[in-house]
């Protein structure tokens, strides 16, 4: 692909022939040529194949998933999802739901995954993949229902349920979403702002 400098040393040469031939154009013509150019160049390196490609769309559904998840997860605990990664591998730990990682993509794929990739899916996520419906199963932190003191990942429990009701209600202006789930002793609980302010305190589990 042509660079900028190239692209530059095409119109200076271009001014210069203009001048040759007794046309010279004005530093404020030749200054709109070359930002002109340079934004011609920049939207088609934006619209290439290789810019476009997005290392996800080589994963199946559950896959992603399990990456989104997962790499949630980690920013939840303050802690890089592909440095962690990158620790099981090297100290040769299994990575539970995102090993299929490492053992089918390996390193390479994991380089060329960049947060504009994750945010893309993230965007589908939020408008429809991750949205909760009843009879999801998700697992929900004991910080729901008792003091954690934050960032004592050592202290949070998590207990698997299912969604069995989702409905909003409204504070004033402010709408929001309460979620009901049965705990596996058939317990019930009620989350309220699941999306909003509790959202740290729920995750996804592996078999959605």
């Amino acid at each position: 692909m042509t660079s900028d400098a190239e692209i530059e040393a095409a119109l200076r040469a271009a001014f210069n022939q203009c001048e040759a031939e007794n046309c010279p154009l004005t530093e404020q013509q030749k200054q709109i040529l070359l930002e002109i150019a340079g934004q011609l160049l920049q939207s088609a390196q934006l619209c290439s194949p290789q810019r476009r490609t997005n290392p996800l769309d080589e994963l199946t559904s559950e896959e992603r998933l399990a990456l989104l998840q997962f790499a949630k997860e980690q920013d939840r605990l303050n802690r890089p999802w592909k440095a962690k990664l990158l620790n099981d591998w090297l100290h040769n730990r299994d990575s539970g739901s995102v090993q299929f990682i490492r053992d089918r993509y390996g390193p390479q794929w994991l380089n060329r995954v960049k947060p504009i990739h994750l945010a893309k899916y993230y965007d589908q996520a939020a408008e429809v993949g991750l949205k909760l419906k009843v009879g999801s199963r998700i697992e929900v932190c004991n910080a729901l229902w008792e003091w954690v003191q934050k960032g004592d990942t050592e202290a949070l429990e998590w207990f698997p349920c299912t969604v069995v009701g989702l409905y909003e209600s409204s504070d004033e202006d402010y709408t929001y979403t309460n979620c009901l789930v049965r705990f596996e002793n058939g317990a019930e609980y009620e989350i309220q702002g699941i999306y909003e302010w509790n959202h740290p305190n729920w995750r996804w589990t592996v078999d959605n």
